[in-house]
């Protein structure tokens, strides 16, 4: 198998990931994984599609991530190694989808508007 390449992306985290065939090794920013992501919550997203496919030490996974805080960060890594599952076979997506990994997450920080204290918050009215 040669390498496969996809994308991830939520919130301002940008995921490249890198699949080929190996022994279950993920490395991120040339860390490990336990290193990259010490909680075990943020390890589980990482690991959940190869879970759900049944497939956790066949690939070995070379990720760049960018942006964004850490949960952003794996969630666009999550995404990113789902499309790549799909690649690889397509049976994986009717696996993925109904769990809702194939879907990237649209909630982004909404931006300050000219004029505004914030995003929405509008300075204080004053009659007089």
């Amino acid at each position: 198998m040669e390498v496969i390449h996809k994308i991830g992306r939520r919130k301002t985290a940008v995921a490249r990931v890198y699949i080929s065939d190996g022994n279950g090794d993920i490395t991120i920013n040339n860390k490990d994984l336990s290193v990259y992501f010490p909680t075990a919550t943020l390890q589980y997203k990482v690991k959940q599609p190869f879970t759900l496919t049944e497939s956790l030490d066949t690939y070995n996974v070379k990720v760049n991530v960018y942006g964004g805080g850490i949960t952003g960060q794996a969630e666009a890594i999550r995404l990113a190694i789902s499309r790549a599952m799909c690649e690889i076979d397509a049976e994986n997506r009717s696996i993925l989808k109904p769990e809702g990994l194939l879907t990237r997450d649209p909630r982004m920080v909404e931006r300050k508007k000219f004029g505004q204290k914030k995003a929405r918050k509008k300075f204080q009215f004053s009659k007089r």
